[in-house]
């Protein structure tokens, strides 16, 4: 089992993999899912990740389809002690209205714990930065939610640094609850964003990291080498789009290092991932059991000073 870290100063540990729960009630029926969430806790693994609005981009979907199906399996197996959820809010329109609207996060929080059938979540996420409300504002919405203990600790998700930053400063001239963990979109092919300017702000304030898109919607597993195979998958055509910058030398990087450790490539490129200055947990979906033991096994892999300056040189 691997080791724990902290989660910034939100109280939470986990090990070094937060599992995406975007695929639940999607590309994952009950079965899949209640098969990969079995074996996520079987391998020590305790942080589950998901939002409202999974997956209201499908036809037929409305949003809260992942937080339902997360909620069967709690139920079910009777996991609430053994697990951390997280969950986001900001991006589900609930009778017309999105964002950080206090009122909108008091009536959405109320929403995701019905449908994941527990009181409290252990993170929860403002999905985006709402400019158009005041960050006191927002942030005291949340006060009320930890006050009214639905939930323990909040973070930041697609926010720029200078925003952050600015809630950061809010929180301690005003005495409100700090974001104490930022989900930004990161990986081995698209780095720049966040290792500008969030990455040394994270550091600086202790704030816990856990990347989305690790594996880049799965071009960095390598199975997307030419135009041909953009078929292979729905995201498939956005994937096949990296061969055109990087992301031929990127594969060639992950293959050298595959033949050397025989590792798979998703779990080079999570091991990558999960060994840069601040990242606490990179976040990744299976829709399989098989899949997920890939992601897994990263956590044991342990990268040579040469592989990684490989596969930084590679992405940079």
């Amino acid at each position: 089992m691997a080791e724990t870290r902290a989660l910034g100063t939100s109280g939470i540990r986990t090990i070094p993999l937060m599992l995406g729960g975007n695929v639940f009630g999607w590309t994952a029926d009950r079965a899949k899912s209640f098969a990969v969430l079995d074996r996520f806790v079987e391998r020590g693994g305790t942080l589950i990740d998901t939002a409202d609005v999974y997956s209201e981009w499908i036809p037929g979907h409305h949003g809260g389809e992942s937080e339902r199906m997360i909620g069967e399996w709690l139920r079910a197996r009777g996991r609430r002690d053994d697990v951390q959820i997280a969950t986001k809010v900001g991006t589900l329109e609930i009778d017309g209205h999105k964002g950080l609207r206090p009122d909108h996060v008091a009536r959405a929080i109320d929403a995701s714990l019905e449908r994941l059938g527990t009181d409290y979540v252990d993170l929860y996420f403002a999905h985006r930065d709402d400019p158009d409300v005041p960050q006191a504002e927002a942030l005291g919405a949340f006060a009320k939610a930890i006050e009214a203990g639905k939930v323990r600790a909040i973070g930041a998700s697609n926010f720029t640094a200078d925003r952050l930053a600015s809630a950061l400063a809010v929180s301690d001239a005003q005495g409100l609850p700090r974001y104490t963990v930022l989900e930004p979109h990161y990986n081995l092919i698209e780095r720049v964003q966040f290792e500008s300017e969030l990455q040394p702000l994270a550091l600086s304030e202790d704030i816990g990291v856990v990347p989305y898109f690790a594996l880049a919607r799965g071009f960095l597993s390598g199975k997307y080498r030419s135009a041909a195979d953009a078929a292979k998958s729905p995201r498939g055509q956005q994937n096949v789009k990296f061969l055109e910058g990087r992301g031929a030398q990127v594969l060639a990087a992950l293959d050298t290092v595959a033949a050397e450790t025989g590792a798979p490539h998703a779990a080079i490129a999570i091991a990558w991932l999960a060994g840069r200055p601040g990242v606490t947990a990179p976040i990744a979906s299976a829709t399989s059991v098989e899949q997920l033991d890939q992601l897994l096994d990263a956590l044991d892999l342990e990268l040579s000073a040469a592989q990684i300056a490989r596969l930084d040189a590679a992405g940079a």
